[in-house]
């Protein structure tokens, strides 16, 4: 067998066995009550040094890109992005004992890499399967796994201690990068970051409104990202009509 079929078979009967023992834990993270954010100093310091790099580069760049790229390139590029995250989406899908979510991910994945040429197109959308991304700091809460301090981390914006462990293991089990040939694996990270700078100029209104536009953005931004955390694990009745910027 290919080592890298041997590799994948290896993943699958590891995700199994830890949706088991998932299964035997699940029990549902307690809703967070206010805000825990112990480390607000060195917090704000990495809030501070986080807008620098966002005026004088990101911000610029991607309003520059915003109006070169036309929007049906951008576009693609997303979709592309957002299509590689899938299978990271159906195995956190699998640990959450969310079948019929897997199985739902699985299709659109089957169906815009397939029919929308790598995912650069979204027929899966327009065929009702349309995108439910999940993380394993979603899955760590599905098993208990409390929401812990609130944190900054620079350039990458707001996250807490649950979120930022998920956002490592998501990376480390990537299982894109086994059918990826490695000389090509750049692709994927480079259509993430365009995504991302193309995303924070066409929003850069929305974005102003929250890094600049308010006598505390800290505080600002750290309600936004808990409030709207919250809501989609389900944690909160109700969301924000605001639109959070670090979740695109």
């Amino acid at each position: 067998m290919h080592p890298r079929a041997v590799s994948a078979s290896r993943l699958v009967l590891s995700v199994l066995a830890a949706a088991v023992l998932g299964l035997s834990a699940c029990a549902h993270a307690p809703a967070p009550q206010g805000i825990n954010d112990p480390y607000e100093q060195s917090n704000r310091r990495a809030f501070q040094a986080t807008l620098a790099i966002d005026k004088n580069l990101i911000r610029p760049v991607g309003v520059a890109t915003a109006k070169i790229v036309p929007r049906p390139v951008s576009r693609g590029i997303t979709n592309f992005a957002d299509n590689l995250g899938v299978p990271g989406d159906v195995i956190n899908d699998l640990l959450q004992a969310r079948l019929d979510r897997a199985v739902h991910n699985t299709l659109r994945f089957a169906f815009n890499t397939t029919i929308g040429i790598g995912g650069i197109f979204d027929p899966a959308t327009a065929m009702g399967l349309t995108a439910k991304p999940t993380d394993f700091g979603e899955t760590l809460s599905v098993w208990g796994v409390s929401e812990g301090a609130y944190l900054v981390v620079p350039v990458l914006g707001p996250s807490t201690e649950r979120d930022l462990t998920g956002k490592v293991v998501d990376l480390i089990l990537d299982p894109t990068w086994m059918f990826i040939p490695k000389a090509q694996r750049w692709v994927g990270t480079a259509a993430t970051v365009v995504s991302k700078v193309d995303d924070r100029g066409r929003y850069s209104d929305t974005y102003d409104s929250v890094l600049y536009g308010s006598a505390d953005s800290y505080a600002q931004a750290r309600l936004l990202y808990l409030e709207h955390r919250r809501y989609n694990l389900g944690q909160t009745p109700a969301a924000s009509d605001f639109e959070d910027p670090y979740a695109k």
